[in-house]
């Protein structure tokens, strides 16, 4: 028989009650100890497949002493990468672990940059690393010594049934919600929770439905982009205490560097700072945090969600900030053969006659979700030293989302409707069909302000960027900016935390 060991496991195992009678394990054993027993007597059992019993985030490998695995949650909410060198596989839930490693070739890849300059976001299985690639969500990768083989388990499929009513889907969300915090309070380890919380519907029914003690927001003196009073009146609803960290724009450009060291690769996303500094402020006093991260995608929250697109397009995530033309002018060195629909184009080519919304939504869960959303959390809480539980990311809830017809999920401005009627339940009115805000943080103010944009404008014209950018056209970009086009600061961002991380990986 052969012996089966767990050789790494970062995350959770929601689920982990009905899985330890199911396989006859002890469940009052640490939770180290049951994880390892459930990954390893499930894996005997069930092979592969023991990743279809599992709910929770979590990435693992494990090894039958022939071959080696490696399996990433359905949605990807935890991340790991690997890396072929020789007869030998490097992976790790961290890419700095192997872009450290002697044994690996360090170099850049100039198609994750060109990608990533209209994207925002490190977008697909390539990444930042030349031979370093990232393991798709919903999918398991076997090594037997000498080849890497990707096998995918799961992937969205919207099936809507109109047989059912929005009520009906409500009352479905309500339950599953349930059922899900059941779990999470049922893990006696775990006994002290907080909860992120900001102006939204998701977090407050995160807040209302669960075990979280105290919520937490982060805030800004700036007009328009505070949502703490909106999330302290939600506090004060739900009798839950709250803590505000309020953030300077001095605190918020200190922090980038090594919010983007720490992610391990570049992202524009200008929220994960901000998210980074809410994290190191819970983890003064928690180790648990609730955040409510997978809604929009699964019920359809964007606005991009509404907008039509002509019928000849693909839909490109619903985040890009840069056009194809402009990347090739910034760029010294583009390369033709990449195009930005390049991700998309296998995930577009499946979901040609869905009806629009699902297409939109199947592409942005593939590529976006985890692409941006939980590359920022999964790697900011972790360096921050917290765990981050997503119960809104959990599959079953997205079994419900997939048969919702899109006409449920939209009534005039209002978005995910179905869900917010579900919420209703825990929350008034006023606070679950508020308008969603965006968590946005005030970063194209700040940028464009002398006080707080000079080692910006060094970063942006130092030697890293002469290499690898026409500076004719950013000294362009960036004078537009200055001069008030506000548009440009997502390219402005995104292209400066780009070379902050150049700059530790590589040097100047």
């Amino acid at each position: 028989m052969k012996t089966i060991t767990l050789k790494l496991f970062s995350g959770y195992i929601r689920n982990y009650q009905k899985l330890c009678g199911a396989l006859g394990i002890d469940p009052a054993l640490s939770r180290d100890a049951r994880e390892e027993a459930i990954l390893t007597k499930g894996f005997e059992r069930w092979g592969t497949a023991v990743v279809d019993h599992l709910y929770g985030a979590f990435i693992f490998a494990i090894s039958d002493g022939d071959r080696l695995y490696l399996f990433r949650d359905h949605v990807g909410q935890k991340h790991i990468f690997y890396a072929p060198v020789g007869d030998e596989l490097l992976y790790s839930g961290d890419i700095n672990e192997i872009a450290a490693d002697e044994r690996f070739d360090k170099r850049l890849n100039k198609r994750m940059l060109q990608q990533y300059l209209f994207y925002g976001y490190p977008i697909g299985t390539e990444t930042f690393y030349e031979g370093v690639y990232k393991l798709a969500p919903g999918c398991f990768l076997e090594w037997d010594g000498k080849t890497a083989e990707v096998h995918r388990y799961w992937k969205p499929v919207f099936e809507p049934d109109r047989s059912k009513s929005a009520e009906d889907f409500a009352a479905e969300i309500r339950e599953v919600v349930e059922e899900i915090f059941s779990e999470e309070r049922g893990d006696t380890e775990l006994p002290y929770k907080e909860s992120f919380l900001s102006g939204g519907v998701d977090s407050s029914y995160l807040l209302a439905a669960g075990d979280a003690q105290c919520a937490n927001t982060v805030g800004y003196e700036e007009s328009g982009f505070d949502e703490s009073a909106l999330a302290r009146r939600t506090a004060e609803i739900l009798h839950k205490d709250f803590r505000v960290k309020m953030i300077s724009p001095e605190e918020y450009f200190a922090r980038i560097p090594e919010t983007i060291i720490k992610m391990g690769q570049p992202l524009g996303d200008a929220s994960a700072v901000a998210f980074s500094l809410g994290c190191a402020a819970v983890a003064q006093h928690a180790k648990v945090v609730y955040s409510g991260e997978g809604i929009d995608e699964f019920f359809g929250g964007y606005n991009a969600h509404k907008r039509e697109i002509p019928k000849e397009w693909t839909y490109l995530t619903c985040s890009h900030i840069m056009q194809e033309d402009f990347v090739r002018k910034l760029m010294r060195d583009p390369d033709a053969s990449v195009k930005p629909a390049d991700p998309v184009k296998e995930i577009w080519d499946e979901v040609q006659g869905m009806e629009p919304l699902l297409q939109k939504l199947t592409v942005d869960i593939r590529l976006w979700l985890e692409g941006d959303i939980y590359l920022n959390t999964d790697r900011t809480s972790t360096a921050c030293g917290i765990e981050l539980h997503t119960p809104f990311s959990d599959l079953r809830l997205f079994n419900v989302a997939r048969h919702i017809p899109p006409e449920y999920q939209f009534k005039g401005e209002q978005n995910k409707v179905t869900f917010r009627m579900a919420a209703s339940s825990k929350l008034p009115e006023e606070v679950a069909f508020r308008k969603k805000v965006g968590f946005p943080v005030p970063v194209r103010k700040w940028l464009a302000d002398s006080r707080y944009n000079k080692s910006v404008e060094e970063t942006l014209f130092g030697k890293a960027s002469e290499k690898l950018f026409d500076q004719e056209t950013l000294r362009e970009l960036w004078n537009s900016f200055i001069g008030g086009e506000e548009q440009y600061w997502g390219r402005i961002y995104a292209i400066y935390v780009f070379l902050l991380w150049h700059e530790n990986a590589f040097g100047n």
